[in-house]
């Protein structure tokens, strides 16, 4: 199974995304398809037996065209010459044929009443020009009707083809002795129509590439060569030619080439584009390096670890691209509404002719009704209410360091009354050291040995206080109570005081953890089969923001727990200096999923490390990489630095972003609830076709700029 990503050209509304992924999905070969309006991309999954042309050839045979990378740029430029011309074309043929409506003189090889046939022909020409002009737009129209996927497009084209074909005939009855025909031509309606469409898809392509500047630009930040030492040679290499494994130079100044780690040098990186972080970053040898990151003042060596589609800076680009290319179920009502909506306007149009034709007696007042009707009706402010909204919330969450994986987050987040916290390495630094004990140097020289294969954050604390340990065979990780293992074909135990039970040893150091724990100090036993053998506290330190967001959260009215592994007296100890209310302790991470699952509408705050099934089972998942694995597979949401106030950023930018989509839909639907009953010709007050192309382009801008707010 492979998964690629296609930009595509021509789709201008909800109904066009709609019915190419509905296209796609039909196709043999193709698993499943995720079309993105905004970004104007198809991601498909499809079997090994396709290639990526056939891919393409579906694209074009629902009525779209499938684009290389950065096309979108070039297209604009090239629509922006053309909308300049069309609208100086524009403003002449409506001088020429409405001048002697409101007295401005007109030359008079095309005065209307001196030159008749020269009036009709330039407009004519004028408004066959504006037709190839808009050619695709009234392709795609009809191509989308002849595939029973009616879109906005095929409402315009219809509108323009019925209305230059209607002026057609009048003008050649005219020329045929019907004299009072000339005043019921409409050729400029059919041409400015097109223009106003042309000119607020302009308007909408330049915002929605705004909106994804953030996104696409992550692309461009890494360097596209690196200096590689080889044989004691400083080689400038690209970097699709460096390996893992190499060693490579950073000057200050220049950019980190690939992710890796320093083997040696000193100096300070700043990874604000990845983390959203501005301070410098301290990096020293072993410390981690990010690809695109600018050094500093210092010259580093580093040995390359993941390169190109591997790196971070990739991972993340391929995350968030992904995210934009889901639905939210909110977007699916706006899909669900644009599905009816067009086949609904034909109809009402084909109605507001028939019944103007019966009232007003007049043919000429009927068609300008049907087009009115077929114009001024706007799924496109419909089918960008939602997904604009989307994408530019998610660039906006990457800008902070935060990493969105499914749109549908998005809008989970402000129905979360409940937000739930780890206590190691999320409200605390993960930065523990022993600070009390009873042990010897072999014991504890034994329980290093242990703890030098786990990932844990306190396993880490031990094993820094000494490099110097033992073989261990036989490793074993037990969920929720600690780790086992051989050291000198002896079996050896480490964990919490509840493995002490499981493995109903008698426990000899019990005083020792009350103590212990009394001052907010996690524990670790070293046992073997027979009896306890040692007892260590660790401290950590608190992180400086975890108390304001608290506070926060509290003043926002949510409910905060704190649900850890460790003991009652330690996790009180932490929860009080916090002032967090709720605190469920010595939860194992079966025990955590289990209290998850009754808490309701819930937002899981962890590391990843040990409470994978707890940020699963959230309404809502975030997990902290804190420089490891960015991908995070158990969270919904993943946080690139440890800065704890990106958690009260989640729901400030979430609640906009619900907020925005609920304002986008309202105005979309406001706008076509009350003009499609004025564009009919049946009340009072009405619109003729060119104010109607007017009002459904700003429709469209007024939804563009209230989404982009959010930047």
């Amino acid at each position: 199974m492979k998964k690629i990503i296609l930009d595509i050209e021509g789709m201008t509304c909800s109904a066009c995304s709609n019915g190419l992924e509905k296209y796609l999905k039909k196709q043999k070969g193709i698993t499943d398809a995720y079309v993105n309006l905004i970004m104007a991309t198809a991601m498909i999954e499809y079997e090994d037996a396709l290639k990526i042309n056939d891919l393409e050839k579906f694209v074009e045979e629902a009525g779209f065209k499938s684009l290389g990378e950065k096309r979108e740029e070039k297209q604009n430029q090239k629509s922006l010459k053309l909308l300049i011309l069309f609208g100086v074309l524009g403003v002449f043929l409506m001088y020429v044929s409405m001048g002697h409506m409101i007295g401005i003189p007109v030359p008079r090889f095309l005065d209307m009443e001196i030159n008749p046939t020269n009036y009709i022909i330039f407009q004519i020409i004028i408004t066959i020009l504006f037709l190839v002009f808009g050619s695709d737009i009234i392709k795609n129209g009809i191509r989308n009707i002849v595939h029973r996927m009616p879109n906005m497009d095929s409402l315009v084209g219809i509108g323009v083809i019925i209305n230059f074909l209607y002026s057609l005939v009048n003008s050649i009855l005219f020329w045929c002795g019907e004299i009072h025909l000339l005043h019921n031509l409409y050729f400029e309606s059919s041409a400015i129509i097109i223009l106003f469409v042309k000119l607020g898809r302009y308007i909408d392509r330049k915002n929605k590439l705004k909106a994804v500047d953030t996104i696409k630009n992550l692309v461009t930040i890494t360097p596209k060569n690196g200096t590689v030492l080889k044989e004691g040679k400083q080689i400038t290499v690209t970097i699709n030619e460096i390996k893992k494994g190499d060693i490579v130079i950073c000057k200050p100044g220049e950019k980190i080439a690939t992710d890796g780690i320093v083997v040696a040098g000193t100096t300070h990186t700043d990874e604000s584009f990845i983390t959203g972080e501005s301070k410098p970053v301290r990096k020293t040898e072993g410390s981690k390096v990010l690809a695109g990151s600018i050094n500093y003042d210092g010259y580093i060596e580093y040995k390359a670890e993941k390169i190109g589609k591997d790196s971070s800076i990739s991972s993340i680009v391929q995350m968030v691209v992904e995210a934009t290319n889901t639905k939210a179920p909110i977007e699916r009502v706006a899909d669900r509404i644009s599905a009816y909506f067009v086949p609904a306007i034909f109809v009402i149009s084909i109605l507001s002719f028939l019944l103007n034709l019966l009232v007003v007696h007049d043919l000429s007042s009927s068609i300008n009704a049907l087009v009115s009707v077929l114009v001024v009706a706007c799924p496109c402010a419909l089918g960008l209410a939602t997904p604009l909204a989307m994408v530019v919330s998610i660039g906006k969450y990457s800008k902070k360091g935060i990493l969105v994986k499914t749109s549908s987050v998005i809008e989970s987040i402000h129905k979360i009354d409940t937000i739930v916290f780890d206590k190691t390495g999320t409200l605390t630094k993960g930065n523990l050291a022993i600070v009390d004990g009873e042990y010897t140097n072999e014991t504890l020289k034994i329980l290093r040995s242990l703890e030098s294969y786990s990932n844990h954050p306190i396993a880490k604390s031990i094993c820094d206080e000494n490099k110097e340990i033992y073989k261990v065979d036989n490793y074993e990780e037990i969920s929720g109570f600690g780790i086992k293992g051989k050291v000198n074909d002896k079996l050896y135990f480490a964990g919490n005081g509840k493995f002490i039970t499981e493995n109903k040893i008698k426990n000899t150091l019990e005083d020792y953890e009350k103590e212990y724990a009394r001052k907010g100090e996690s524990i670790v036993y070293l046992f073997d089969e027979e009896r306890t053998l040692a007892i260590i506290g660790l401290a950590d330190e608190i992180k400086e923001d975890s108390y304001e967001v608290i506070e926060k959260l509290y003043s926002m009215n949510k409910k905060v727990i704190m649900l850890t592994g460790d003991n009652d007296e330690t996790a009180k100890a932490v929860a009080d200096k916090l002032n967090i209310k709720e605190v469920i302790s010595n939860a194992t991470p079966k025990e955590k999923l289990e209290k998850i699952k009754g808490l309701g509408k819930t937002l899981m705050v962890g590391d990843g490390i040990n409470d994978s099934p707890a940020l699963k089972t959230a309404t809502v998942g975030v997990s902290v990489a804190n420089g490891s694995d960015i991908s995070a597979d158990s969270s919904d949401i993943v946080l690139l630095t440890d800065n704890m106030n990106n958690i009260v950023d989640i729901f400030d930018i979430g609640n906009k972003t619900i907020r925005i989509i609920k304002q986008n839909l309202f105005w979309a639907l406001f706008y076509n609830v009350c003009m499609i009953p004025l564009a009919t010709g049946l009340l009072p007050l009405s619109l003729n076709p060119m104010i109607a192309s007017l009002a459904m382009t700003m429709s469209s801008f007024t939804v563009v700029i209230n989404s982009l707010r959010l930047l």
